[in-house]
């Protein structure tokens, strides 16, 4: 773990020590071996599950998948925000590449984290970053409007979780990972304990998000500069899915009934965003609903609790991450060309562009889960553990994946086809470092099709 957390510590004052020409080769370089060296974790030696640092730092089957995401996208996001933030100040942008080193160290801890307290605080640190980036680097004059909606959303449905966590610490005396999974399940009865059951999953419900408490992710997604929407997209929302996987095991007699409500808001959550992205006009906006969907169905399996709902789970939550990254890198590769976000005053690029269409097709293939992609196999043990939960599921899940596969459709062809309109006239040329960034998100997705159990959790 410290191989990784130093070398991340390290690129603060390499960012502010080095020449203003070497700023983005050296922090980009320097990210990328960070990152290399976490595919280290994929190796897993421990027979008992968790290999660890020490008492409060250890790596499981569970958050191993998760770190290695969140190192990987640090390069990625440098190399994304190089363009737009090359005119700016040289302080600005060894504050802005300082913000997001200061998000992976968070992930990093949170995700590595033993105690549960731990994973909360840096739960909650991340906002402080991804608040900063948003209202500072965002486009649009609504992006103090979207910081707040991001800020009090998160935090409304982290108080429950922290008064939740006090008092589970009051009972079992103990909320150390590696020794919850061990004791004894409370003979959870009373009001209060449906109360509590509640106030622990919310934060995380809110974080995915679940249909019904998603509005802050439309806005913050965006008004968020490309970097913010990436880390949004690729982790933030996973910090949701991890959380639940992590407290669901303590919460075990009450599930089985309480979830119902959760479940099948998780479901309909499915159908309305898939339905919304259909009307939509704005492409990030259209992106950031089809990341609502699709969170809705790993909400759904983690919630039935079983092996295959959760392996579906955490393969959908990386495949995802990767996929909806690139998507969004593509968006402002447009953006960048054409200044506008809207569908219908950027078509036929296709004829302008043709390998930047060809990464939109395979990226739009893999959004509404291409087999054999990670994502079809996700969704397929996911929306196989719901049929044998629930028969009446079939058709909300089925409808799903038909509106999944009719927005990205839309999505390339609104983007790509068809003429290319008259105010197009300068578009500058796709540069290697685009292409490069969008083969390093599809890259990881090809090679985890020939070895998923890199990424399939603990339970197989």
């Amino acid at each position: 773990m410290l191989k990784i957390l130093i070398p991340t510590l390290m690129l603060y004052p390499t960012t502010w020590l080095v020449p203003k020409t070497w700023l983005w080769p050296t922090a980009t370089a320097h990210s990328l071996l960070i990152a290399m060296t976490s595919l280290m974790w994929l190796k897993m030696d421990s027979d008992v599950g968790w290999t660890t640092s020490n008492l409060y730092l250890a790596t499981d089957q569970l958050s191993t998948p998760f770190l290695v995401l969140t190192c990987w996208l640090l390069p990625l996001m440098i190399l994304a925000s190089q363009n737009h933030t090359s005119h700016q100040p040289m302080n600005q942008q060894r504050t802005y590449i300082s913000l997001l080193i200061s998000l992976q160290v968070f992930l990093i801890l949170a995700f590595g984290a033993t105690e549960i307290i731990m994973f909360y605080v840096m739960f909650e640190a991340t906002l402080i970053p991804t608040l900063i980036i948003i209202t500072r680097w965002g486009n649009q004059t609504e992006r103090l409007n979207a910081g707040t909606y991001f800020l009090f959303y998160t935090l409304a449905g982290s108080l429950p979780l922290l008064v939740a966590l006090l008092i589970m610490q009051k009972d079992t005396g103990t909320l150390s990972m590696l020794i919850m999974q061990y004791t004894k399940p409370a003979s959870l009865s009373s009001w209060a304990d449906k109360i509590w059951w509640v106030g622990c999953l919310v934060a995380f419900l809110v974080k995915m998000p679940l249909y019904g408490v998603h509005l802050w992710l439309p806005k913050a997604h965006v008004e968020a500069p490309i970097a913010g929407s990436m880390i949004l997209a690729a982790v933030l929302l996973k910090l949701g899915g991890y959380g639940m996987a992590r407290i669901i095991t303590v919460l075990d007699p009450l599930t089985k009934q309480l979830a119902y409500p959760f479940i099948i808001l998780a479901l309909w959550g499915i159908i309305m965003t898939g339905s919304i992205c259909l009307r939509q006009t704005d492409l990030k906006s259209l992106i950031a609903y089809s990341s609502v969907s699709h969170m809705g169905l790993v909400a759904g399996g983690i919630l039935i609790q079983t092996p295959w709902g959760l392996t579906g789970a955490i393969i959908l939550m990386i495949a995802h991450g990767l996929v909806s990254s690139a998507l969004f890198c593509l968006a402002n590769m447009n953006y960048e060309r054409t200044h506008s976000r809207t569908l219908l005053l950027a078509r036929g690029l296709q004829t302008a562009l043709p390998l930047m269409a060809t990464w939109w097709f395979i990226t739009n293939l893999a959004n509404l889960a291409l087999p054999p992609l990670p994502n079809l196999m996700g969704e397929l043990l996911i929306i196989s553990t719901m049929f044998n939960w629930s028969y009446w599921t079939m058709l909300i899940t089925g409808l799903g994946t038909l509106i999944t596969a009719s927005y990205s459709l839309y999505m390339f062809l609104m983007t790509q086809r068809g003429p290319a309109p008259t105010h197009t006239v300068s578009l500058t040329p796709s540069h290697t470092r685009e292409h490069l960034l969008i083969a390093l998100h599809v890259l990881p997705l090809i090679l985890l099709m020939l070895k998923p159990e890199l990424m399939w959790g603990p339970c197989f």
